[in-house]
């Protein structure tokens, strides 16, 4: 069950998996820092496999646990990246996993999907920001939908896509809620050439 308490063996484990990761390159220094932090501090096993979720290849297998009956189970797709007064950046190849759930308060969020490895025709969204700035680019001939977008408030929303009605692929559902902030969604900038 994802709410087993963890051993610190377990704890130890995860850390040494963080550090294969940042040795072949997944995660900058900053990102191991943060990880490490949350792994030494997780008491559950969802919380401790939480830092591996998105790293292919790297994972804590004994915190994978069915869930109790009656609930459903998780997909294990969803990847959920927060922050607290910084700027959390997606860009170049990385790995987009099917939902995506985006928690910052008093920071920037940019999520570039251009030349990421998008896995699914649809990709979820959800923002929970707090006087932040969210800046998200999808490829060409993506589509956006920010119908799912049920809580804004002293926000602004610019969508410079004009996907919304379209058929393209893959497709972004955004929903969520944007207080005292910005959503921007656009295109990659074309060089003077392009």
């Amino acid at each position: 069950m994802r709410n087993l308490r963890v051993s610190d063996a377990e704890r130890e484990h995860v850390v040494e998996l963080l550090q294969k990761a940042i040795g072949r390159g997944m995660l900058d220094l900053d990102e191991f820092t943060e990880r490490t932090d949350q792994a030494l501090a997780a008491r559950t096993r969802g919380e401790l496999n939480a830092v591996l979720v998105d790293l292919p290849g790297l994972v804590h297998t004994d915190a994978i646990a069915a869930p109790a009956p009656g609930i459903p189970a998780p997909s294990g797709n969803r990847v959920e990246i927060k922050g607290h007064g910084t700027t959390l950046t997606r860009r170049g190849r990385w790995r987009v996993p099917p939902e995506l759930l985006v928690r910052n308060k008093y920071g920037e969020t940019k999520l570039d999907f251009s030349e990421a490895e998008i896995t699914s025709q649809v990709v979820h969204v959800e923002l929970d920001v707090k006087w932040s700035s969210v800046n998200i680019i999808v490829p060409e001939q993506a589509s956006v939908d920010l119908n799912g977008l049920d809580d804004l408030k002293w926000s602004t929303v610019n969508d410079k896509t004009n996907s919304a009605g379209t058929t393209g692929i893959p497709k972004f559902v955004v929903s969520g809620r944007v207080h005292g902030g910005s959503l921007n969604v656009r295109h990659p900038r074309r060089g003077l050439f392009g």
